[in-house]
């Protein structure tokens, strides 16, 4: 282990539905009395098994730090995917790491499972040999379906040992939904006399079956008895409330957390069987049940919470992230009473505005380098005006225990509850995650989690994105206000700035200097060595003056070899001039260029007032250009 803190990473989905939530209650309860913190790497949605649609939010799977857990424990019926599910597996037997599956069956790994069999039978014979009917029929799910078939199997097997023999006639299908019920009913209703029971594979189809028999003017369970299977949390709010057999997952996690500590202690496969709890209620003409009264309340609360108050916050917070102007001020928008408690972290080449994150395809093979730029206990560090992103590191790993941020999470894990960790993704690509380190228990914290990785993924992808499109504007206007040849200012350009400088206040009475440079020797370059090595006669002579005037000075190229400078304060032009023919001495001496680049210059300056005319000046230091050209040329 590389480090001393006893690690339980939980592999499952909406955190916010109640009986998971309260299987994580009991699960962390139980573990934490064995010394262990729980890691939760959570999805919002179901992936719904092997549906090959990209579902970008289980890269939140692959941050499991296997290196440092002791065990990696899957809720197989929430994830709702084989293939996400082995993925999982092998790297964890990769570094030898047990695995438990809540709910699900694979090989070389401890499973924990309810026995529905068992439980699908102490339905039936409740029906049968407790309240005695004569006449049952029962609603399966699929034809030939494994699930369905068993429980067919079940149902027979309780009318023989009762005497009862079985007939097709007993026998319906529902395909375990709602709508195909409707032909179920609207059959049995052609029936000279309607069943005295019907025992459903499961509760959609008893809830739906007894709505549309109590629709049709029958009393249940005076006309007949309605029973389903799997306890939903609905069978509670049905009237009459409905008969089953409950497999929550909350009866799972005293198993589970049994399973864990044995599996990671003997280091062995452990398959364990659990019995579901029979659920006698008024459908059947038993007392009424109520099981899990805190799990009902939680569903009240978990709906309730979920406020169009809270909802219209986020948004803001989402859109005020996509609209900052930088990362400063995106940082400060997550700061609000939604976001009291989270981490958030992300690959650090997302930030970086050259590239199109979301558009370019990610290569599998390179790990993010993930830094956190958020953290609600310490968010004075990451405020407007005070965030630095850390240095680049070769020391890092794509998980939640990456060194960058290691003390930091481990640390939260002192507080005794767990961390749950959510994907952040936009445009269906991940790039970082959400850690959300609550101190308490409140499902209402956990229902909020789902809106805040959302506005917070789409605040962030969306300030990428924007980030991203102005730096193209940028570049293109760049490319638009400057020559492709030389860099320096065009006619657009030049007349843009220039404008913008003029309206300043601190401009206003400055003197100004306007240096005229021509090559000298164009044509002769371009005749006798090619038009090739005339542009880079061209930007040589940009090059100089550019780097010889001081470095506000606006440098422009009017067109072909006329280049000129406009320098506002104080200069010394006889400098300017010196260092151009030095500069371009030194070239002439080592550029091994058939030829020689020189220019002249003509130099005129005035005051930037009212009666300042650029095209005046322009004018009149080019006259003085000419006349110096001339004198060289006299000379020559």
């Amino acid at each position: 282990m590389a480090t001393r803190k006893k690690l339980i990473a939980l592999c499952t989905s909406r955190v916010y539905e109640p009986l998971i939530h309260s299987f994580i209650v009991r699960l962390n309860d139980r573990l934490k009395l064995a010394g262990y913190s729980m890691l939760i790497f959570a999805i919002n949605s179901d992936i719904y098994w092997e549906d090959d649609r990209p579902a970008a939010e289980k890269y939140v799977f692959d941050l499991i730090p296997y290196k440092d857990v002791d065990c990696v424990v899957i809720m197989d019926e929430k994830i709702k995917s084989h293939r996400v599910a082995n993925k999982i597996i092998d790297k964890a037997h990769h570094h030898k790491v047990p695995v438990v599956v809540a709910d699900g069956h694979y090989d070389n790994v401890s499973c924990v499972n309810f026995n529905y069999e068992k439980g699908f039978e102490q339905v039936v014979r409740h029906v049968i040999e407790h309240h005695k009917v004569k006449n049952p029929h029962m609603v399966a799910g699929q034809p030939n379906n494994e699930f369905s078939n068993r429980r067919i199997e079940v149902f027979r097997k309780v009318l023989a040992e009762n005497n009862m023999p079985f007939d097709d006639s007993m026998l319906s299908y529902g395909y375990f939904w709602a709508n195909p019920c409707h032909e179920v009913v609207h059959n049995l209703l052609k029936r000279d006399t309607l069943p005295d029971a019907i025992i459903c594979a499961n509760d959609i189809m008893a809830i739906t079956i007894s709505d549309l028999l109590l629709d049709a003017g029958y009393k249940i369970p005076e006309d007949t008895i309605i029973t389903g299977f799997d306890g939903y949390n609905e069978i509670y709010f049905t009237s009459p409330r409905i008969t089953s057999a409950s497999c929550d997952i909350v009866y799972m996690a005293e198993a589970v957390a049994d399973t864990i500590l044995l599996t990671v202690k003997d280091k062995k496969t452990h398959n364990v069987t659990i019995d579901p709890v029979f659920v006698s209620n008024e459908s059947c003409g038993c007392p009424t049940y109520s099981e899990h009264r805190q799990a009902l309340r939680d569903l009240f609360n978990e709906s309730f919470i979920r406020h169009n108050d809270d909802n219209r916050i986020l948004q803001l917070v989402a859109s005020s992230m996509q609209s900052s102007i930088n990362i400063e001020e995106l940082l400060s928008c997550i700061d609000c009473y939604k976001t009291e408690h989270l981490l958030c972290a992300v690959d650090r080449k997302c930030l970086d505005a050259n590239v199109n994150y979301f558009t370019t395809a990610a290569d599998s093979s390179t790990e993010k380098e993930l830094v956190v730029i958020y953290d609600a206990e310490n968010k004075d560090k990451y405020s407007e005006g005070s965030f630095e992103l850390p240095a680049p590191s070769r020391n890092y790993s794509e998980n939640v225990l990456s060194p960058a941020y290691r003390d930091r999470i481990l640390d939260l894990t002192k507080s005794g509850y767990p961390l749950i960790f959510n994907s952040l993704d936009y445009m269906n690509r991940a790039f970082g995650f959400i850690c959300y380190y609550y101190t308490d228990y409140f499902i209402t914290n956990h229902a909020n989690m789902v809106n805040i990785t959302n506005s917070l993924s789409i605040g962030i992808g969306g300030y990428i994105n924007l980030q991203y499109q102005l730096t193209l504007i940028n570049k293109m206007d760049e490319m638009y206000r400057h020559d492709s040849l030389t860099g320096l200012y065009n006619r657009i350009g030049f007349q843009r700035r220039f404008k913008i400088l003029c309206k300043k206040p601190e401009y206003r009475n400055l003197p100004v200097t306007v240096i005229m440079s021509d090559l000298d020797g164009l044509k002769y370059i371009n005749d006798n060595f090619g038009h090739a090595e005339g542009d880079n006669a061209i930007s040589t002579v940009a090059r100089v003056l550019n780097a010889s005037t001081p470095d506000d000075a606006l440098c422009v190229r009017f067109g072909g070899d006329e280049l000129f400078a406009v320098i506002f304060g104080s200069c010394n032009p006889d400098d300017i001039m010196e260092r151009i023919n030095d500069y371009l001495d030194i070239y002439n001496k080592t550029s091994n260029k058939p030829y020689k680049v020189s220019s002249s210059c003509g130099v005129l300056t005035s005051i930037l007032n009212d009666d300042f005319s650029l095209t005046q000046a322009l004018k009149e230091a080019d006259e003085k250009m000419y006349t110096i050209k001339k004198e060289r040329k006299a000379k020559a």
